[in-house]
């Protein structure tokens, strides 16, 4: 079978002179097949999958290579050429489906669109094309949702909008750009699932870029490992994680998270940092006629966390989670319930009463870069909060640098801007930006889920490194049950707003009681692979009486 796609000797650089950052990739994939493109942020796996959209940044530059396309030569095609390619032979699936979808512009319209541009359907034909689309790709209710705003819509959901508008015209080659990076483990499951069953139906080839490995597993025919712009190995799926070739790919493999649960840490303090009780949340909204409508957000969330320990919540989209996390951080004022900081009741407090009580509690959240100020150097970000609570400017600046120290940055970054540094080390000067109060509880919303896999293990260290030194208490908000795994001693799993499970990791995750526990960990990708032993979990104990 002739390859579908191939790209042979690919050179991208910065524009006059810079240097290259994607230096002689070749990889070909075949119909029908799904290639895995993976590699640390940084690597060019984006770039490469860009290029050969046609889409790059202005500032880069193509040095030379070939990407061909059912034989025809992309990078000599025209403008022109490209743009009807789009979305009829080739389309693209982005990460954040709400930066990629027009806020304004109902989903139906948005996906009509594309058969308005290239086909000459009457408007009829189209919606009826446009429904039958959004019904393949297992949207709910496809009338209701053709007429929706994507802020009207969850993130899966989403999702699933931007893969119907970019499989609707049955496109040759569907490149996936991190599309479950930021999806919760059912929905995952459910999106992976799709792609395979479009896949197999349409005969379409998929270049599917992550840093899942646990995805790898669950859907590669054969991966291609990047590193610095360069292909370190090619492999098929089953070859790459049992026997990697490269040093570089087993590196990778080994910061996989593992699925087991680490043994319970003892208590070293009975101390209580956060006392949850009773906290419920409901948001009311009036309909165009004026009537109520209440959504419970949080429903009897109770829950203790000491000092120097860790919770995680774990749950699906919209499962409560973050507005747990919201409430106890008071960034939302709780309906009801009691929250108790270090014995302080904070539930009950107005925005200026509860000001004094901030410093015990903070957050890092998902995405640094939209979380520190762009136009402030570092170390202006971090003493910040310090000195809006009176401390000397000198003597907060002195204890930035410590704290960037901490977390595994030079003391000369505080000079520096958070767009000259990686994604990683932004969520380290988020870290050290939240320790710099001296907290009682630090809060990690999805902290880690953006992250590549061997940047998401070191941020994990330095949290425990953190918690061994400051006996600071964490709650732990992820969708990745191997994460959980790695970093909670205690995981409370939620559901619609409630608490369906609550214990010990090492037994919540092994040896969950409740059927949905249950189905979060079936659907977690790769959950039968142990990649830091490069083999199925099923084969492990066999390996080990066998000494392997």
């Amino acid at each position: 079978m002739s390859d579908l796609l191939k790209i042979e000797g690919l050179r991208i650089a910065l524009e006059g002179g810079g240097p290259e950052v994607v230096r002689g990739v070749d990889l070909a994939i075949r119909e029908g097949e799904t290639m895995c493109l993976v590699g640390e942020s940084g690597s060019g796996k984006s770039l490469s999958a860009l290029a050969t959209m046609g889409l790059l940044p202005r500032n880069l530059e193509i040095r030379g290579g070939s990407i061909r396309l059912e034989g025809e030569e992309m990078l000599t095609a025209s403008t022109r050429r490209m743009r009807a390619l789009r979305a009829t032979a080739m389309s693209m699936i982005f990460q954040e489906p709400m930066t990629a979808l027009n806020p304004v512009a109902r989903v139906g319209a948005q996906i009509d669109e594309v058969l308005k541009a290239h086909t000459d359907m009457d408007p009829g034909a189209r919606r009826d094309r446009t429904l039958a689309m959004m019904d393949a790709v297992h949207l709910p209710d496809p009338e209701r949702l053709f007429s929706s705003f994507p802020h009207q819509i969850s993130g899966g959901q989403r999702q699933r909008i931007m893969i119907a508008m970019a499989l609707i015209l049955r496109p040759r080659l569907l490149i996936a750009d991190e599309p479950t990076t930021a999806l919760d483990v059912t929905t995952q499951k459910q999106i992976l699932g799709l792609i395979r069953e479009l896949r197999e139906e349409q005969g379409t080839a998929v270049l599917f870029i992550t840093h899942d490995m646990g995805v790898v597993a669950e859907i590669a025919d054969d991966v291609t490992v990047l590193k610095l712009g360069e292909v370190m190995e090619t492999q098929p799926v089953e070859q790459l994680l049992r026997r990697p070739r490269t040093e570089y790919a087993r590196q990778l493999l080994a910061s996989v998270p593992n699925a087991i649960p680490r043994p319970p840490r003892p208590a070293t303090d009975a101390s209580t940092v956060l006392a949850v009780q009773d906290l419920r949340k409901v948001y009311t909204s009036s309909t165009l006629f004026g009537r109520k409508r209440e959504n419970t957000a949080a429903k009897d969330v109770t829950f203790d966390l000491k000092r120097g320990r860790t919770l995680g919540i774990v749950g699906e989209s919209g499962s409560g989670k973050s507005t747990v996390a919201r409430c106890i951080v008071r960034l939302i004022d709780p309906t009801s319930g009691s929250i108790r900081i270090a014995g302080s009741e904070i539930a009950t407090l107005s925005q200026s009463a509860v000001k004094p009580h901030r410093r015990r509690v903070q957050i890092v959240f998902q995405d640094p870069m939209r979380s520190l100020n762009p136009r402030l150097e570092v170390g202006e970000s971090i003493i910040e909060g310090p000195t809006n609570f009176g401390t000397p400017k000198a003597e907060a600046m002195e204890r930035a640098k410590e704290l960037l120290e901490l977390v595994g940055l030079p003391r000369s970054a505080v000079d520096r801007f958070p767009h000259q540094f990686s994604g990683g080390q932004r969520q380290r000067i988020a870290i050290a930006r939240a320790l710099a109060m001296d907290p009682d509880l630090l809060v990690a919303d999805e902290a880690v889920s953006a992250l590549d896999v061997s940047v998401q293990a070191q941020v994990l260290e330095l949290f425990a490194e953190i918690q061994k030194r400051l006996g600071v208490a964490l709650l732990f908000i992820t969708h990745d049950l191997r994460v959980a795994a790695q970093i909670c001693d205690e995981v409370m799993v939620m559901q619609r707003g409630e608490v369906v499970e609550h214990g010990p990791a090492a037994r919540v995750l092994a040896e969950p009681e409740h059927p949905y526990t249950q189905s979060l960990i079936e659907a977690a990708p790769g959950r039968h692979w142990d990649f830091a032993a490069f083999r199925p979990v099923a084969e492990a104990p066999a390996a080990a009486a066998r000494g392997g």
